[in-house]
C-alpha cells in the first residue's frame, strides 16, 4: 500500500504548493485498448489516446504544463489496465525537478495491470536541480499472468551547465507485486554524499534502471542484455557490476567509468542498471535493452515512443 506520508504531506509542505492528480482506466473493446475513463485535478493531463502500433496498443503521453516542479508540488497518477489492455504511458520531455525552497516535492504513481494486461511506464529522464528535495513513489500491482516494462533515467544535477547536486535529497521507493507476490521492493536516499560514496553511486550523475516483470526470462535472453554494455568505451558491465549498483557493494566500483549490468530476480523480474555521466548515453542504452526485451516479454516489435525522439 502507498506509505501515507507520501499522500499526505505536513501541512509546512502542502502551503503555496501545486498538487495535481490524473486517474487513468484502459480496457479492451472492439479489438482495441482504449482510454475508456480520464479524470484530474491540477496542472496533470493526458494528450488524445495514439495508436502507433495498431489498435492493439494505446500510448499515452503524460503532460504536466508547468514544466517543471517546484517545492511543495506534489503529483499522483494511477493508470488501470483491464482484462487483456496493453499500455503505453511516457511523457513529451525530460522532468524537471527545481530547488526545494524549504519545501519537499513528489510524485506517486501507482499502475495496476487485470488479467493477461501489459503497462510500459516510459517517461524521459528527470532532472534534479541542485538543493532539490523529493519523494518519489512507484507502485506496480500486475494480475499473475500480466506484464510490466519500466525505465527511469535520473539525471542528478545539471552536468552540461556545471551544475552538481551539492545540496538536496531524492528519496525512492518502488515496489511490484505479481499475483499478489511481492516480487520487487526497492527503496534509497541520495544524497550528496550517497552520490560521491564509493558504496553508493561512486561519483557518477546518471543512473538507470529497467525492470521487467512477467513470463520467464531465458539465459540468452540475459547474455544478449549484458552484452550491451560492451559498446560503452571503459565500461564495468556484467552481473556484478547491476548487483553493486543495486546493494551498494563497493567491489568493481570505477570512478568515473560507465557501469552496466542485468541481472535476473528469481524467473520473472529482469533488472538493468546503468551508471554514468551522459544522460544521452543511457537512453541509447535503455532503449537497446527494451529491443530486446520487448519482443521476448511482449511478443510486439521493438519500440522507441517518438516522444524520446523529439
Amino acid at each position: 500500500m502507498p506509505d501515507s506520508s507520501m499522500l499526505h504531506p505536513s501541512s509546512a509542505d502542502c502551503h503555496a504548493g501545486w498538487h495535481a492528480h490524473l486517474s487513468l482506466a484502459y480496457a479492451r473493446d472492439s479489438g482495441a485498448t482504449r482510454l475508456t475513463g480520464r479524470r484530474h485535478s491540477g496542472p496533470l493531463r493526458v494528450q488524445k489516446p495514439l495508436y502507433p502500433e495498431g489498435p492493439d496498443v494505446c500510448h499515452t503521453i503524460v503532460i504536466h504544463p508547468p514544466g517543471g516542479v517546484v517545492g511543495g508540488d506534489r503529483l499522483a497518477l494511477d493508470a488501470t489496465a483491464a482484462e487483456g489492455a496493453h499500455v503505453v504511458l511516457t511523457t513529451p520531455g525530460a522532468a524537471k525537478w527545481y530547488r526545494a525552497n524549504g519545501k519537499t516535492s513528489g510524485q506517486q504513481v501507482q499502475l495496476t495491470a487485470g488479467a493477461g494486461a501489459a503497462i510500459e511506464w516510459l517517461p524521459q529522464e528527470s532532472i534534479f536541480y541542485d538543493d532539490a528535495h523529493v519523494e518519489l513513489q512507484h507502485g506496480v500491482e500486475l494480475a499473475a499472468d500480466a506484464s510490466y516494462v519500466g525505465c527511469e533515467i535520473l539525471c542528478l544535477g545539471r552536468r552540461a551547465s556545471g551544475e552538481s547536486l551539492n545540496t538536496g535529497r531524492i528519496h525512492q521507493r518502488t515496489h511490484i507485486r505479481r499475483g499478489g507476490k511481492l516480487l520487487w521492493w526497492e527503496q534509497g536516499v541520495l544524497t550528496p554524499h550517497t552520490i560521491a560514496s564509493p558504496l553508493g553511486l561512486a561519483g557518477h550523475t546518471v543512473c538507470a534502471t529497467l525492470l521487467a516483470v512477467g513470463a520467464a526470462f531465458s539465459a540468452d535472453l540475459l547474455a544478449a542484455v549484458r552484452a550491451l554494455g560492451e559498446s560503452q568505451p571503459g565500461a564495468v558491465h556484467g552481473a556484478a557490476s547491476t548487483a553493486n549498483a543495486a546493494s551498494g557493494a563497493p567491489a568493481g566500483i570505477q570512478a568515473g567509468a560507465a557501469h552496466w549490468g542485468a541481472t535476473l530476480a528469481g524467473k520473472h523480474v529482469l533488472a538493468v542498471r546503468h551508471l554514468g555521466h551522459d544522460s544521452e548515453a543511457a537512453r541509447e542504452l535503455m532503449l537497446a535493452a527494451m529491443r530486446l526485451i520487448r519482443p521476448a516479454l511482449l511478443g510486439r516489435a521493438a519500440l522507441a515512443p517518438r516522444s524520446w525522439r523529439t
